[in-house]
Order: structure tokens, then sequence, then C-alpha cells
């Protein structure tokens, strides 16, 4: 067993310390949550007729906020999909011994890393039809979660790829392997196990994203919700607001906790297969990537 580094094992009064920390750390998050309980009670926001609403089909709330979850989840499919491929061909395509590829590649990387995406959802939008290019607001949606996210996912295979190694690379051009070979059959697919749980998380933050199709009319599951809010307005006022908002940012938390799931899964599945040949067990955590060995900055 390898001595910790930068790192004492605490001793019997540092355990002490934590644990009462622990304790009263949790006691404050205990005592913050059930003075919000007994505000909401207060306000009548716990009452089992308001959340009766969540589940009441005559009232067409738990179809409409479904019909929000499934175009939600159309937006963040495709876009996952989109973003993943093409972000992969920038990765090598920034990667190239030529400039003329290289340059224009970085270029158009680092501009969409640059642009907010909200800006990028709403130039879409409204841009393409001055051009003679109309567009729906699903299409602009994705477009626009396409051309930001390709550009992060770009940078995390770029990072996967310069992490191996380098005599795996030369060990392959030594028995004579051509370039694509090499990156198809060597490069890429121990890349992939390191990336992956970033890659994952960049995904997820992806189809949280998706929620800002709420601005260009798009209905996914904000809009949704929010067009629920803004009908019972009109006979009940806000009596369903607070039971609206909450079911929708359930179903988010929900989603991404089974995408979280997976990830770890996945994680633990490929931890369990042979080891690579680097000798490493596990795959790149984000800050390993950001810190250093290709990491999401480099250049």
């Amino acid at each position: 067993m390898t001595a910790p580094i930068l790192f004492d094992v605490p001793g019997p009064k540092a355990r002490r310390r934590n644990l009462i920390g622990t304790v009263v750390g949790v006691a404050l998050i205990l005592a913050l949550i059930g003075y919000v309980l007994l505000k909401l009670a207060g306000n009548g926001q716990l009452e089992a007729q308001r959340w009766a609403i969540l589940f009441d089909t005559r009232a067409a709330v738990p179809q409409a906020l479904l019909r929000g979850l499934v175009a939600t989840l159309q937006v963040a499919a495709l876009g996952m999909v989109l973003a993943t491929v093409l972000g992969a061909l920038l990765a090598i395509g920034r990667l190239s011994d030529h400039r003329w590829v290289r340059s224009p590649v970085a270029t158009i990387i680092e501009f969409f890393r640059a642009v907010p995406l909200l800006v990028l959802i709403f130039a879409v939008f409204f841009v393409a039809p001055t051009l003679g290019l109309p567009i729906s607001a699903f299409a602009a949606l994705v477009t626009g979660l396409t051309l930001y996210n390709m550009a992060v996912i770009a940078e995390i295979v770029r990072a996967g790829i310069l992490s191996i190694d380098k005599g795996q690379s030369e060990a392959a051009f030594g028995i004579g392997m051509r370039k694509w070979q090499v990156m198809t059959f060597v490069l890429l697919p121990q890349a992939i196990r390191r990336m992956l749980p970033v890659l994952i998380a960049q995904l997820v933050v992806l189809l949280k994203d998706s929620s800002l199709g709420f601005i260009i009319g798009y209905f996914e599951l904000l809009r949704s919700a929010r067009s629920l809010v803004e009908f019972f307005r009109l006979s009940f006022g806000d009596q369903y607001s607070f039971q609206i908002y909450v079911a929708a940012a359930l179903i988010y938390i929900l989603v991404n906790v089974i995408l979280s799931a997976f990830a770890r899964w996945l994680d633990k599945r490929l931890a369990r297969s042979k080891k690579s040949p680097a000798g490493e067990t596990l795959p790149l955590t984000a800050e390993q990537f950001a810190a250093g060995g290709g990491g999401l900055g480099a250049v």
C-alpha cells in the first residue's frame, strides 16, 4: 500500500471534529427543510387537493407533462447523436497533420465554444428565415444544441485521444498501420473508455439545456408546465402553480438521475473489463481532463 501524498490520515481528534461537523451540517439541513415545509404548510401548498391535480387525467395535466417530456427527449436524443458524431469528426480534424485542415477546424470549435448557447438558438431561429431558410422551433433548438455541444465534445474527444501514451501510436506505425487505422483501431477504443464519464456528463448538460426551447415557443417540458400554469391561473389563480413547477422539476431530476445511474453502471462495467495498455483501470475524471494531459482547454 502506497503512502498518501499531500494527505494525512485523520487522527482521533480530527475524526471527532469531522463527526461533529457532519452532525451539525445534517442538523442544519434538516432544520432548513423543516422550515420550508412549515412555510409551505402555512400557505396551504401541501394540501392533498392541490397535489391531486398532477394525477387528474380529466384536467389533462399528466398528459401535458408527458407530451412535454417526450418533446424534450426527442430534442435531446437527436442533439446528442448529432453533437457526438460531429464532435468526434471535429476532434479528429483538429488533430490532423495538415494545417489547412487543423486551423479551420480549430476556428470552428473555438467559435462555437465562445458563443452562448442562448445566442445560437436565437440566431438560428430568427436569422435563418431572413436568409430564405424557414425553420421550425424544433429544428432551431436541435441546431443550437448541436452546434454548441459538438464544440465541447470535440475537445473532450481530443483530450481523450491525447491522453493515450504516444508509444501506442508509435508501435502501431511501426508495424505498418496507416494513420486512419491507428486512430480507428488503437487510439479511439482506448480514448473512449477514458472520456466516457465526461462525455456522458456533457450529454446530461445537453438534456437540461433543452429547456431553453421555452424562449422560442417549443413545447418542451418547461414550456408545457408554463402553459398549464397560465391555463389554471385564469380560473384558480396561482393555486396550482407551485405543484406544476415542482412536478416538472422532479421529472427533470428523475431523467438526469437515470442518466447518471447509467453512466455509473457503464463506468463500473468498463472498470471490470481488461486493463488498458496504459495500466489504468478507471477512466479519467473531469478534474483530470481539466488539469492536464490534453485537458479540455488544451490547444
